[in-house]
């Protein structure tokens, strides 16, 4: 992992963006465990509560899958990094297992199934909007922040990107074929969100 084309791009790219500042330091923390989780437990409560009030068909689907989606972080992303070995940047203290970004696939997930999970109880498209856009201004600022300040390599972060990517659309597929089956289904005495 220490050579070749994409890594003299990655090293030349981190060079040029590499000002670590207390700006990009904050930016970086939102996607700490310490934030982010949160984020994501104060969205399944919400979301469960709501679907459990009205008596949604399986209420608790949405919100276990994100939760479930949220534990399987650690488990993908530890073993990448062990596997990859990466050395981490010039600012960091040697080191290896910085591949992929850890904060960058935490904020993602964390961030990503919040948005998804939220989406349908959002009832102008405007809402609907809004909410993906502050999901995707939290990755972007994480994202940048652990770049700008040195402490992940652009691969480093574009390698959660693509993690978060499989991860976030499978639970959208689920939550979509959840939807779906609920709607040719049999009817329910209640009604959830659309």
């Amino acid at each position: 992992m220490a050579h070749g084309p994409l890594l003299r791009v990655d090293s030349r790219l981190s060079g040029a963006l590499v000002r670590p500042d207390r700006f990009s330091e904050l930016l970086s923390d939102l996607g700490n465990v310490q934030i982010a989780v949160p984020v994501l437990v104060l969205v399944i409560g919400y979301v469960a509560r709501r679907g459990r009030a009205i008596g949604t068909d399986r209420w608790w689907l949405p919100p276990t899958a994100a939760a479930v989606l949220m534990a399987l972080v650690p488990a993908v992303i530890v073993p990448l990094k062990d596997w990859t070995a990466r050395p981490g940047t010039p600012a960091v203290p040697p080191a290896v297992g910085y591949f992929p970004s850890g904060h960058t696939a935490t904020a993602a997930i964390a961030y990503g199934s919040a948005t998804l999970i939220l989406l349908p109880w959002l009832t102008s498209a405007a809402a609907r909007r809004t909410a993906v856009g502050i999901c995707a201004a939290l990755v972007l600022g994480v994202s940048y922040g652990l770049v700008r300040r040195g402490w992940h390599w652009p691969l480093d972060v574009v390698a959660s990107w693509c993690l978060a990517t499989v991860l976030l659309t499978s639970l959208r597929l689920l939550l979509s074929r959840s939807t779906r089956r609920r709607s040719s289904g049999t009817p329910s005495s209640s009604t959830g969100p659309s």
